[in-house]
């Protein structure tokens, strides 16, 4: 049966021009519009220079991105209704009603002043002696008193508000100062599948770790409790589709119900109904949020891919919902999951029933009708892959086959945590029963998760970035297309085979004055010669350092200029003479808390020489990672590297902390001596991860990595780029830092260079509500 790919074809265009749009003003995207209404005229005036079919492709584009673009125009006009971006550039105290539209995401770190951001949309905006009407989408963020709103409910709140990126589905940030009130409760439907969520986590609360985080995961999408190295696993062995409410999770969830149907022996018709059905239960479980309902659609379209007599309908089907999802929400353009949701469904629409046949012909009679549903998670794979390589910057090689024995387990899991909800609605005991049907199933899903990341080369590193990317789609373009012939190849020339492997497998290995100090001072860079000292202030007096340099009595003077006579902590990022030989000068004639030191205790001497000068002053030696938080005094930071050991590159480098600091209104980024490798694995953790993502926009200032050192990543540095980076650095030094490259990566990001050997000590001073950087020369 033949696919029409007429329609679906200038959809992706149309997108791809929507994408690249995103951040145009509206007048922007009303010109990009003109431009291609322009071009449908000039197609309908050569018409005779075309095939006829190739015109009727081409104007049926220009009409979908003139579409697109006087939609992205709308939307941004709607958005901008009641001025609150102009609050937002002005950063204004405002009070707001809001309704809570997502669930609270708790920064790392514990207790009751942790960092909390949730979505909410701005109905209503007392500022500045006006009250105006809009319908702003901001990111709340808070303490946790944000935990305690309800999904759904309308709250009024006070805080200060915050500009966000002209592409950002958000308007604005609001940062809350006040305790917010409910204003009026959720809705019917809102109660009610907070009421199943609720009654699903309950009846797993007694299941073992894995089951108790991953249940609530596989029906509603819900990883709060799941444990962060099974998280990891999955992801590792390409299984995270499983519990992401994404096109991919509800194709997966259908084709395996399909499966089931057909192993039941019930009607072919009735198959899509039942479909349908779980589909529904799906979204009244997820919650019915725009995302979940536009995941149910992707998998609506799916079935169709499951149907012989309709499989030929679904490309158009999907083209049409890919423009229709993107004029009412054009800022989808650029968003990952969405994009991992068509291409999911694609693969069900083109390669569910072939594939399924194919492998329903090699399977025994009596499970042969599995094959489709055991096709599905191949062919989600296979399609989604190029962008999940973006994600995490590496191809799972056991990922299709983890992928396929946990495929039978998953339908198990889901039908036994939708019943557990159900039933805990009226007998929580009974839902606890139920719930354990599926706890056997979730151990097996999350065991093979473990067992398949521990497996060797089982994660391939892979160029990241849009050339990854594209190489990836190009490789499983040329196995789709050739895949028989190719196989044939290898069986006739094995020793061929085997040398271009080793080849490719080598190609793609990564390479790898004023007064001074100024009062209100918050952040300063020591000038501490070639090495780092970063002293952050909590408190009067008090001071928290990061790193000693490289010499006793230049962090001694830099201290004691600065007037710090009490230290909350030392934080050694790494263990390089350039950070740790100066603590005797940060000791001298101070108070200090604590030494907090990453996981990597190289080189060894240092490690001693360390623990035992903290030993000769009664200084308890701390060991903290990724995740890990420290609140003291003015001070509130946050660990976000290292997560694992790198072996690639300089391993005690790659191995620095690297701190997110505030202090004040004041929001800092200490970089270490992280290399390209470590670099490179916090930029895929802030794709991955939105609490940091979030974060990373934020910084007042980033203390670059490794003293000005070209072995930098740039898309990170693009990616948390701040209106001013310090690079501390020896002047002279043999080294050539700060080299040429890493100062035209931090000039081309829109960063103000400060350098230590010029410039002497940098301060970042918090002045009546004004953030500026003075030096001491």
């Amino acid at each position: 049966m033949a696919t029409d790919l007429r329609l679906l074809g200038p959809a992706v265009l149309a997108w791809a021009v929507a994408a690249a749009a995103l951040a145009l003003s509206p007048a922007g995207h009303l010109v990009v519009g003109a431009g291609a209404l322009v071009a449908a005229g000039a197609l309908l005036a050569v018409r005779r220079r075309a095939t006829r079919t190739w015109r009727r492709t081409a104007l049926l584009l220009c009409l979908l991105v003139v579409l697109l673009q006087v939609a992205a125009a709308g939307h941004a006009v709607l958005r901008a209704r009641g001025g609150v971006v102009e609050l937002a550039l002005e950063r204004a105290v405002v009070t707001a009603e809001v309704v809570v539209t997502g669930d609270p995401v708790v920064l790392a770190g514990t207790g009751d002043r942790a960092r909390v951001l949730r979505e909410a949309t701005m109905q209503v905006v007392d500022a500045r002696g006006t009250r105006r009407r809009t319908a702003a989408p901001v990111l709340l963020t808070g303490d946790t008193r944000l935990v305690a709103l309800p999904w759904r409910a309308t709250a009024r709140v006070t805080g200060r508000l915050g500009p966000t990126d002209a592409a950002d589905d958000r308007v604005a940030t609001l940062a809350v100062t006040a305790a917010p009130r409910v204003l009026s409760p959720p809705g019917t439907v809102a109660t009610a599948a907070e009421r199943l969520r609720s009654g699903l986590r309950a009846s797993v609360d007694d299941a073992p770790e894995d089951a108790r985080g991953l249940l609530p995961g596989l029906v509603i999408g819900d990883t709060s409790r799941t444990p962060p190295d099974l998280t990891e696993a999955m992801r590792a062995t390409g299984m995270t589709h499983l519990t992401a409410v994404s096109g991919s999770n509800v194709a997966v969830v259908v084709g395996l119900v399909i499966g089931l149907c057909a192993v039941l022996g019930i009607p072919r018709a009735l198959r899509p109904w039942l479909a349908m059905l779980a589909l529904a239960g799906f979204v009244v479980l997820a919650r019915p949020e725009p995302s979940v309902v536009r995941a149910a659609v992707m998998g609506a379209i799916g079935l169709i891919g499951l149907s012989r007599s309709r499989r030929s309908a679904g490309p158009p089907v999907l083209g049409a919902a890919i423009v229709v999802v993107l004029l009412l929400d054009p800022w989808l353009a650029r968003s990952y999951g969405f994009a991992l949701s068509s291409l999911a469904t694609l693969g069900l629409l083109l390669f569910t029933r072939p594939w399924g046949d194919a492998i329903g012909r090699r399977l025994p009679t009596r499970v042969a009708p599995l094959g489709p549903a055991l096709a599905v998670p191949v062919a989600a794979q296979a399609m989604t892959a190029p962008v999940v390589v973006l994600l995490q910057g590496s191809v799972s090689v056991v990922g299709v086959l983890a992928n396929l024995l946990a495929a039978p387990l998953v339908p198990v899991a889901t039908v036994a945590g939708v019943t557990a909800a159900l039933v805990s609605v009226g007998w929580p005991r009974g839902a606890e029963l139920v719930a354990w049907v599926g706890v056997v199933p979730t151990t097996g899903i999350a065991q093979v998760a473990r067992r398949f990341a521990e497996v060797p080369g089982g994660t391939m590193p892979w160029p990241d970035g849009w050339p990854g990317a594209l190489l990836l789609a190009g490789l499983t373009l040329l196995v789709l297309l050739a895949g028989r012939a190719l196989v044939s190849g290898v069986a006739a020339h094995p020793a061929l085979t085997v040398g271009a492997a080793v080849l490719v497998a080598a190609a793609l290995l990564p390479t790898r004055l004023v007064t001074w100090p100024r009062d209100g001072w918050r952040v300063v860079v020591c000038d501490v010669g070639q090495g780092d000292a970063v002293v952050v202030r909590s408190g009067p007096a008090r001071a928290v350092l990061v790193d000693a340099g490289p010499d006793p009595p230049l962090v001694d003077h830099c201290l004691d200029r600065l007037g710090v006579t009490m230290l909350d902590a030392v934080v050694l990022t790494h263990l390089h003479a350039d950070h740790v030989d100066g603590l005797p000068g940060a000791l001298s004639g101070r108070t200090v808390a604590q030494f907090l030191v990453g996981p990597v205790a190289e080189p060894e001497a240092a490690d001693r020489e360390v623990r035992r000068l903290a030993a000769s002053h009664g200084i308890p030696v701390v060991v903290v990672q990724a995740g890990d938080r420290l609140r003291v005094g003015d001070v509130d930071a946050v660990v976000w590297s290292p997560v694992r050991r790198i072996a690639a590159g300089s391993v005690p480098n790659n191995a620095s902390l690297v701190l997110a600091v505030r202090t004040g209104s004041v929001d800092a980024l200490l970089l270490g001596d992280v290399e390209r490798e470590a670099a490179h694995d916090l930029l895929l953790r802030l794709r991955r991860e939105p609490s940091m993502a979030v974060a990373a926009g934020g910084f007042e200032v980033v203390k670059t990595p490794h003293h000005g050192s070209a072995n930098l990543d740039d898309d990170l540095m693009a990616a948390v780029r701040s209106p001013l980076g310090v690079v501390s650095v020896g002047a002279d030094n043999d080294y050539g830092h700060p080299a040429p490259r890493h100062l035209e990566v931090l000039r081309r990001n829109g960063y103000t260079v400060l350098r230590t050997d010029r410039d002497g000590d940098v301060a970042v001073v918090e002045d009546g509500g004004v953030i500026e950087a003075v030096t001491s020369r």
